[in-house]
């Protein structure tokens, strides 16, 4: 059987941000900042784990959220 796995999205309002994770949180193990106001969360391994947008709300005035997910 096949894994499952979670998308975790929160948003901050103190801080601003949007953080999305796409593993556990727990597994990151450094962080690159892109210039774009964009962190990307990443494990051991390099694999990107997630990300976390700053200055969220100044870029958006509402937060609807839709997901797809596709058969592979």
């Amino acid at each position: 059987m096949a894994e499952v796995r979670q998308v975790k999205v929160f948003y901050d309002s103190m801080g601003d941000s949007l953080v999305v994770w796409f593993d556990n949180p727990e597994n990151e193990y450094e962080v690159e900042e892109t210039g774009n106001e964009v962190i990307l969360m990443k494990d051991k391994n390099g694999k990107v784990i997630g990300f976390e947008k700053l200055n969220f709300s100044s870029q958006n005035k509402s937060l609807p959220i839709a997901f797809e997910t596709l058969a592979i």
